[in-house]
């Protein structure tokens, strides 16, 4: 083999060096995503209990999916609760990125860390702690008969009214801190003159809040979201520990709906086709958070 040979032939040495190295990856990923995936879009055309032998009925487990008021009500729920698991945490996550940005505390990576720290506690802990909280005499209901508003107290969690938004907040506190520390990350990304601009011209903290602070966090921004949507939308552990679906089916989900189906009631197939449509959705609202960002830039 000659040196002019070597030559021609060592740029594509690297590349097949690369794939082989993400071979195992690869094998991993078809493994153990894309083939249950694929599985459970299969068990989806069937009417199985997850024992016996299936029977094949087409698309009728989608149909039947799209023509039930109550699990087109789950699906309301769930956009419900994105309200609770993403606008509320980026709005509050915001805020607390543009205070922290103009103010210098001293302790400020301790502030931080307590703010986050609800992202990394077990969900088990959280819904049991707030379960807790919410009890007909726990701490809020206590408190709020200390300050004169007894009238107010509730079974919070066992509320046809307040148990979806009682389930929401939990939420709220658990995500405000993930957005928090990714737009803080973002504000030490824009260049310092831009602030020193609008200060100069004589702008407050909102002026310098739209004018800077928020167009610089885009990118942030969709990321936060995108994380905090399908959290909301696939959001299951939380309502199973803490109300299982009630007070009747005011807190049913899809995704708790699924589990239901698929290892209480034996309707393994339409717990799939219900899995395949929530999996669609979130795909869906991704893509266009992910669209919208790259026409804004």
């Amino acid at each position: 083999m000659t040196a002019q040979t070597r030559h021609e032939r060592s740029p594509g040495e690297p590349r097949w060096i690369a794939f082989l190295y993400l071979l195992p990856a690869l094998a991993v990923y078809l493994a153990f995503v894309v083939a249950p995936m694929v599985h459970g879009v299969s068990i989806s055309f069937f009417n199985w209990d997850g024992v016996t032998r299936g029977t094949w009925v087409g698309l009728s487990n989608y149909t039947s999916a799209f023509a039930d008021a109550g699990i087109r009500a789950e699906f309301l729920r769930s956009f419900v609760l994105v309200a609770f698991y993403a606008l509320l945490p980026i709005a509050v996550g915001l805020i607390l990125a543009a205070a922290l940005s103009r103010s210098r505390l001293r302790f400020m990576s301790f502030f931080r860390t307590v703010l986050f720290l609800p992202q990394v506690i077990a969900t088990v802990v959280v819904a049991v702690t707030w379960r807790w909280l919410y009890a007909p005499d726990g701490p809020i209901n206590q408190l709020l008969r200390a300050i004169g508003l007894g009238g107010l107290s509730r079974s919070w969690l066992g509320d046809y009214t307040w148990a979806l938004p009682a389930t929401g907040l939990v939420g709220t506190w658990v995500t405000f801190g993930l957005c928090m520390v990714l737009f803080i990350a973002g504000v030490q990304q824009i260049p310092p003159p831009l602030f020193d601009a609008v200060r100069v011209d004589g702008g407050g903290p909102i002026r310098e809040f739209f004018a800077v602070t928020l167009p610089g966090l885009r990118n942030p921004l969709a990321v936060a979201l995108s994380l905090t949507v399908i959290g909301g939308l696939r959001t299951f552990d939380l309502i199973y520990l803490t109300t299982k679906g009630g007070p009747g089916d005011q807190t049913m989900v899809p995704s708790l709906d699924i589990y239901q189906r698929a290892f209480s009631t034996g309707q393994v197939g339409s717990a799939a086709a219900l899995g395949v449509m929530l999996t669609i959705l979130i795909f869906a609202v991704t893509f266009m958070i992910t669209r919208l960002v790259e026409r804004e830039s």
